[in-house]
């Protein structure tokens, strides 16, 4: 056989075949021939998956990262683009709040100019006068004013309070501007008392109304938003405007309610007119031409015309001309009417900021919406088509790996061990189709897999048709020695019965005890072949009997101790195995302790079954030995080379599990004892004696116990506890000077060796001479278990003679008259069922059996191999020699 190839397991008993080379099998993965100890393949440790190897990641895990990393990625990124939409979003969001506020914030302003105007003139009237009463005028009139101020700067703060967690820039200006004009209301108490300078008090409305506008100046809508900036700069600057406009105002009127202009009045309304023209300039730089449209509209308003000119009469003329008192009640309501207009055209640019700023803010929402949407969308649709792909890729995978799994650990298997234990022609084995109809690569590995698996059915299909062949062969072969075999110790039987002398009688018993290992060998061989054994026994057989038939198998039988404390009978299908097992036991206890030891036969009761423990007191095994032989017994093998070199322990591993019989090894001091666990099944009652019938005649003097051993466990026992070291063996010689006194059969009541010389029963017994002594035979199992009966015919076992007819080997002679029920169309007789019975009471004397020619035995032999050869070419797994009219095989 080529060396390097592996080998299958399905080749069971014999047949060991390398495979093709075109089918490899992985025993790693489980699938085809497993390592084998007994021819040295170790295999390898199973490494352990580790988390960190990207080949032991599964393929789900593998599918999972190709769809996550990129998932994250796209995440990051896209997430990374959001939170910017998000961020401009919040500040546009916050930008329109905070313009929103300023339409507040206008009115604050305005109504703080309203009350600083007026507070202007009443404390330049107070200084003038000086009276009570002018006082309380001053009083009443600002009293007004102040309360709308003070509901304006209430609205402004309802108005931010949501803008709490606005950016630190705007809450510091709507700080400074709320403690602005807290001093203007701590301000307010000196006014009428006029204990203050009016640039004391009138500065403090200065600062008030700068923080306002400097809180209305404080949105930014980012970078990148220039129109949302000029927006707030041109309310900012027209609110500027307005305020220069306001303080001109501030100035007539307290000089009009003065009576004249202090020294530096002109020089601060030139310079305050400069700073309007300037600011006047930027809100037009700023403005929409809507705006400009608009404002020019207002600046030829009546009503600010006729503010204007009366502005324009208090300039200073040429030369020493001095500006122009106006009257403080006309100024003022001229003035006022200026501001309102004012007011408006504010409250109009305001609103367009505010409205841009609420346009822009929800533009950005909508974009950012959109944006977010989007990736959603993207993530979501390409995260489904992901797991559509991978789903697939995985479901296919899985789908092949379950297919593989139940090929390797369930389907291939259950084949080989059906096609390893089958006995008769196999046909065609279905292979199932794969579970996948791709087209892909995946589809293709699974094409694959089912061509793999069809091949080592194909493989394993011829292989146990090679088994099959060859095991029919080694029964064939077994049976043609059984034949031969039978033969040789019918002839050993002539040979001895013949022969005189001590020496050639002595050589002749070791040849017949020769002979039958040979016949325990080719039973052997039929149970390595998976045959049952030729031999049967039609009735139960007690166990004793059945023990002492095993130690007649064996070469050193005369070690052989039995102790038995049972009246245990053994069903008669299983007789022939128990023999053989434990006669394979029994053998292996002899050959391996010392020859002045014995062997112990012991037989308990175990429950409801039997227990038998077979001690030896010889070489032991080493622990790993005796796990070894065990898992043997336990399990038994295929069969292989090791088998042929290990008979004994395959033999009664195969014996036993074919009869549920548990057999298990134990140390026990030097030597071993093997316990056999008998099973409930395999026993039974003890037969029942025909009373009908006569005693067995060859029955020796002196023995009567030994023929109630039918009868009672007593009896039984005492036949049993006997020496078996005076059973006739080779070399065996009776004492000098004492006759051979063979120990009994404890089944049959004769001598164990006693030859077939007896005269039938019921015929008297020839005198025996004087000083005769008893011719020996060697024991034989057949001799312990046949019953003894007169004539040739006593049999049951498989044996020369065959099985009798009748439990006790007494056969009933037909009757001389057939009964018959007439003839048939054809002319036949028709047979009468149960017509030809003996009565069970008659016991007649059988018919003498004549041993055939030789001749005509080898004439007979041949036609049946011939048979025997043809029904092989047929497609026979079993040919059995037929029987003859007695029972015996030819």
């Amino acid at each position: 056989m080529p060396s390097g190839r592996p080998l299958t397991r399905t080749a069971g008993l014999v047949g060991w075949t390398p495979l093709p080379d075109v089918v490899e099998w992985n025993e790693e993965a489980g699938v085809g021939a497993g390592p084998d100890p007994a021819r040295g393949a170790v295999p390898q440790p199973h490494r352990r998956r580790s988390g960190f190897r990207l080949r032991d990641w599964r393929m789900g895990t593998k599918l999972a990262t190709v769809l996550v990393i990129p998932s994250l990625a796209f995440l990051v990124l896209a997430g990374i683009q959001t939170r910017g939409l998000v961020g401009q979003t919040t500040t546009l969001s916050a930008f329109a709040e905070q313009v929103g506020i300023g339409q507040q914030i206008a009115v604050a302003v305005d109504r703080l100019q309203h009350e600083r105007d007026r507070t202007a003139g009443e404390l330049a009237g107070l200084r003038r006068a000086g009276t009570g009463a002018d006082r309380d005028a001053a009083v009443a009139a600002l009293k007004p004013l102040q309360a709308a101020t003070d509901r304006a700067v209430a609205d402004l703060r309802t108005a931010a309070a949501p803008l709490a967690d606005a950016d630190a820039a705007w809450r510091v200006s709507y700080s400074e501007a709320l403690e602005a004009y807290d001093q203007v209301v701590n301000i307010r108490a000196a006014v009428a008392p006029a204990v203050l300078s009016s640039d004391t008090v009138l500065s403090n409305y200065h600062r008030s109304v700068a923080a306002l506008l400097n809180l209305l100046a404080e949105p930014s809508p980012g970078g990148g938003r220039q129109e949302l900036t000029e927006a707030v700069l041109r309310y900012v600057q027209l609110s500027r405007v307005k305020e220069l406009s306001s303080r001109i105002r501030a100035e007539l009127y307290a000089a009009a309610r003065s009576g004249r202009y202090e020294a530096d009045d002109q020089v601060t309304l030139s310079d305050l007119r400069a700073q309007q023209l300037t600011a006047l300039g930027a809100f037009r730089v700023a403005a929409t031409a809507d705006q400009i449209r608009r404002y020019d509209q207002t600046s030829v308003d009546p009503a600010f015309v006729a503010a204007t000119r009366m502005e324009e009469r208090t300039l200073p003329g040429s030369g020493d001309a001095k500006p122009v008192l106006l009257d403080a009640e006309q100024w003022w309501t001229a003035s006022e009417q200026r501001q309102e207009l004012l007011r408006q055209m504010e409250s109009g640019v305001v609103d367009d900021a505010v409205r841009r700023a609420d346009d822009a803010s929800d533009r950005q929402l909508r974009d950012t919406l959109l944006v977010a949407g989007g990736i959603a969308t993207v993530l979501l649709v390409a995260v489904a088509i992901s797991l559509l792909v991978g789903r697939s890729v995985a479901r296919g995978m899985r789908q092949l790996r379950g297919q593989a799994l139940r090929i390797a650990q369930v389907d291939l298997p259950l084949t080989l061990e059906r096609l390893r234990t089958v006995d008769r022609p196999v046909g065609a084995i279905d292979v199932p189709p794969a579970v996948i109809d791709s087209q892909d690569e995946i589809g293709e590995l699974a094409e694959a897999f089912v061509a793999v698996h069809r091949s080592a059915v194909d493989v394993a299909v011829e292989q146990a048709m090679m088994r099959r062949n060859v095991n029919a062969m080694f029964v064939n072969l077994a049976r043609r020695s059984q034949v031969l075999v039978e033969r040789q110790l019918e002839l050993l039987d002539d040979l001895e019965r013949e022969e005189s002398d001590p020496d050639q009688l002595e050589n002749l018993f070791k040849l017949d005890h020769l002979a039958a290992r040979m016949r325990r060998n080719d039973e052997s061989l039929l149970v390595l072949a998976g045959s049952e054994s030729t031999r049967r026994w039609n009735r139960p057989v007690g166990l004793g009997a059945v023990l002492l038939a095993a130690s007649a198998e064996i070469e050193q039988y005369q070690r052989v101790r039995h102790e038995n404390r049972t009246d245990l009978h053994v069903v008669g299908h299983a007789v022939g195995d128990l023999v053989h097992l434990f006669a394979e036991l029994l053998e292996n206890a002899t050959a391996f302790s010392r020859p002045e030891t014995t062997v112990r036969v012991v037989v308990e009761p175990d429950g409801r079954g039997a227990l038998v423990r077979v001690v030896d007191e010889g070489l032991g095994m080493s622990p790993a030995a005796l796990a070894e032989a065990n898992a043997v017994l336990a399990e038994p093998p295929a069969a292989d080379v090791s088998a042929s070199e290990r008979m004994g322990l395959f033999v009664v591993s195969h014996l036993g599990a074919r009869n549920g019989v548990r057999v298990r090894l134990q140390a026990e001091g030097a030597g071993l004892v093997a316990r056999v666990r008998i099973p409930v099944e395999l026993l039974a009652e003890a037969p029942a004696p025909d009373p009908g019938q006569p005693a067995p005649a060859r029955i020796a003097p002196g023995t009567e116990h030994a023929a109630r051993a039918l009868t009672g466990p007593v009896a039984a026992s005492g036949a049993l506890a006997a020496p078996t070291a005076e059973l006739p063996v080779a070399g065996w010689r009776p004492a000098p000077g004492q006759p051979a006194a063979l120990p009994l059969s404890p089944l049959t009541g004769r001598p164990l060796g006693d030859g077939p010389d007896a005269p039938p029963a019921g015929s008297p017994a020839p005198a025996a001479p004087a000083g005769a002594v008893p011719r020996p035979r060697p024991a034989r199992a057949e001799d312990v278990l046949t019953p003894a009966v007169a004539g040739p015919a006593d049999g049951g076992w498989f044996s020369r003679q065959g099985p009798t007819a009748s439990p006790l080997g007494v056969t009933p002679a037909p009757a001389a008259t057939p009964v018959t029920g007439g003839t048939n169309e054809r002319g036949l007789p028709v047979r009468v069922p149960m017509a030809q019975l003996a009565p069970a009471s008659v016991a007649d004397r059988p018919v003498m059996r004549h041993e055939p020619d030789p001749e005509a035995v080898g004439g007979m032999l041949s036609r049946l191999y011939s048979g025997v050869r043809r029904a092989e070419a047929e497609e026979t797994t079993e040919m059995y020699p037929p029987r003859d009219e007695g029972g015996r095989r030819q």
